[in-house]
């Protein structure tokens, strides 16, 4: 089975096409939906972050993101050691979710991944999936979506991997910059990529 990488920087509409892809009969891991699964109270993972960062498990055994965020946000460091709990949990489970595809004879499914590039988990994949959009439209997006000023705006776009690094390491590309007509033309150009990847007749 193959396993493909899908990625862009923030507001790049990469949401808009996983759910154009999943419409399709594409199956997509979500990084995201993972990453919370792994730390849910009674697994490891949240045990190990318990005892690295005290006081961010509540009352009700679950993990406090509001707290974690504060402590790891401004600190590298600190955002490292977690990685260093979360990463590894999220990889095996990303496996174990591909074999179980693979024993139902799934040719391919979609990594769906914000720090694909960043966390150099590209290199274990079969090809990447590039969602990008222009600066300006990134910007208005973040504005309307999250309220933000332009300046605001524009510092989480620039805390990112610029795309254009990110474009050297895709396979494909889908400009999610225009109109919807246009990403839903160009997702289905894509489907049709992937499965001649995996080895699928039309």
């Amino acid at each position: 089975m193959k396993l493909f990488g899908l990625t862009g920087g923030i507001a790049s509409g990469k949401s808009t096409v996983t759910r154009l892809l999943r419409e399709r009969g594409v199956e997509v891991l979500d990084a995201d939906v993972i990453a919370r699964e792994v730390v849910q109270p009674g697994t490891p993972a949240l045990a190990a972050i318990a005892q690295r960062f005290p006081g961010v498990v509540g009352s009700d055994g679950a993990l406090d993101r509001k707290a974690l965020g504060q402590r790891v946000f401004a600190d590298a460091a600190e955002r490292q050691a977690l990685n260093a709990i979360v990463h590894p949990q999220v990889r095996g489970r990303v496996a174990e979710l591909t074999r179980a595809l693979a024993s139902r004879g799934v040719p391919f499914a979609v990594y769906d991944a914000a720090l694909l590039i960043e966390n150099r988990l590209h290199e274990e994949l079969d090809g990447v999936v590039l969602v990008t959009a222009p600066v300006d439209v990134q910007r208005q997006r973040l504005m309307a979506r999250d309220g933000l000023d332009e300046r605001a705006a524009q510092a989480r776009i620039d805390a990112q991997l610029p795309l254009a690094d990110k474009q050297r390491y895709a396979s494909w590309l889908v400009d999610n910059g225009a109109s919807l007509e246009a990403t839903v033309a160009q997702v289905d150009s894509l489907v049709a990529s992937l499965r001649a990847a995996s080895g699928v007749g039309s």
